[in-house]
């Protein structure tokens, strides 16, 4: 799986146990709580697992995303916007 963090790069993933899903579904949770604290510690542990488990592509690489996640510094009036319903992963 490759994903793209917008701003950011690419990274190739396996998401073989489904962490990535978990992650997400606890962003999502955090938004439609709205609550500020929790949406900023679970996104940026999605951000950091996306990170210390993917392999970052080369920048000259050119892949297409399987799945874009917003930039880092995104906040939750924003997230409102991004993270519905199932959120970015699928279940």
């Amino acid at each position: 799986m490759i994903v793209r963090v917008s701003g950011e790069g690419q990274y190739r993933l396996d998401n073989s146990d489904g962490k990535l899903g978990e992650l997400d579904n606890a962003v999502v949770s955090a938004v439609r709580a709205g609550d500020e604290s929790a949406f900023r510690s679970s996104y940026d542990a999605l951000l950091a697992f996306v990170r210390a488990s993917g392999s970052p592509l080369a920048e000259d690489e050119l892949v297409g995303s399987d799945l874009i996640l917003p930039p880092p510094d995104l906040s939750l009036q924003e997230a409102e916007q991004e993270f519905q319903g199932e959120g970015l992963i699928p279940d």
